[in-house]
């Protein structure tokens, strides 16, 4: 298939390229191309922009994974209507020329995140289960409708709400230096809950969503065993050997980073309900097993 993958240069991008690149011919889209080519190499097709397209005649399917990177910033008024934006804007042009087609592509996967549901207690949250509206479900719901309104006949969508990525990258290199110098421990009560998924398992299922022509609509990318934030942290400190005792009260958080900081104090119990009645196998279903697998690297 010629695949057209957008946010390619980031860290899910960067490995789905390398899982895809044997099988697929790629079509990239990347705001630095130089750069790109130079990390993922020249074999691949690169777009700077979606706005010389008229089409997408010529793309079999679409990985659509652009996105201003949520914990960047401070979330000011302007950082939050980029992360929106960025968002919003790509996953909306991308439907238009899905719709301006006559040979559209007959799979795009839409990213997500399962911010969708909002702040939840230890309910175990589906695919099916509501939400508590707050600025992530706010960005989630309408990314999300953007792509849903690419659905027909000919091209069927998938949207994945991604939980916290574990892999050399992404959160948990962000997680890690405390916890190497045994700083590490629970975010409050520890008892708001922690949605993972190690990145080969959700490379995976990008990869099965774009072969399964059965699979339409919204999956929980995310392991089937989501955990608080308290057993989090105290397998982190297990995975690294050093203890994960210290607790960071949720204020101390706030005046560091703001509203953000309620990404860390609250959270949800992620079930990937549709992803594994449709047939797929997680390889890393166990938290420790990943972070054991994503730290001997």
């Amino acid at each position: 298939m010629n695949i057209l993958i957008t946010g390619a240069s980031g860290f899910i991008g960067r490995q789905l390229v390398e899982r895809l690149a044997p099988h697929h011919q790629l079509t990239l889209l990347t705001r630095s191309v130089q750069q790109t080519q130079r990390i993922l190499g020249n074999q691949h097709h690169y777009l700077e922009s979606l706005d010389a397209l008229s089409d997408l005649n010529h793309i079999d399917a679409i990985v659509n994974l652009a996105g201003e990177p949520i914990v960047a910033k401070r979330w000011s008024k302007n950082q939050k209507q980029r992360i929106c934006d960025s968002r919003w804007d790509i996953t909306a042009r991308l439907t238009q020329l899905i719709q301006q087609s006559s040979n559209p592509p007959e799979i795009m996967v839409s990213g997500s995140a399962v911010g969708y549901y909002g702040r939840h207690d230890d309910k175990l949250l589906d695919e099916s289960s509501g939400a508590h509206v707050e600025f992530s479900h706010d960005i989630c719901r309408k990314w999300e409708q953007e792509a849903l309104n690419a659905n027909t006949e000919h091209t069927r969508v998938c949207i994945i709400r991604i939980g916290i990525v574990l892999g050399k990258g992404g959160a948990l290199e962000k997680m890690l230096p405390p916890f190497k110098l045994g700083l590490g421990g629970p975010i409050g009560h520890g008892r708001q809950g922690m949605s993972w998924i190690h990145v080969q398992d959700l490379i995976s299922l990008i990869d099965f969503l774009l072969s399964q022509e059965h699979c339409k609509g919204v999956f929980n990318a995310t392991a089937p065993n989501p955990v608080s934030n308290a057993v989090f942290t105290k397998a982190l400190g297990k995975a690294l050997n050093r203890p994960a005792l210290i607790t960071t009260p949720p204020l101390a958080l706030r005046l560091a980073m703001g509203e953000m900081s309620e990404l860390l104090t609250e959270g949800q119990f992620v079930y990937p309900k549709r992803a594994l009645e449709a047939g797929f196998q997680f390889q890393f279903s166990d938290l420790d097993n990943a972070l054991t697998d994503v730290l001997a690297k």
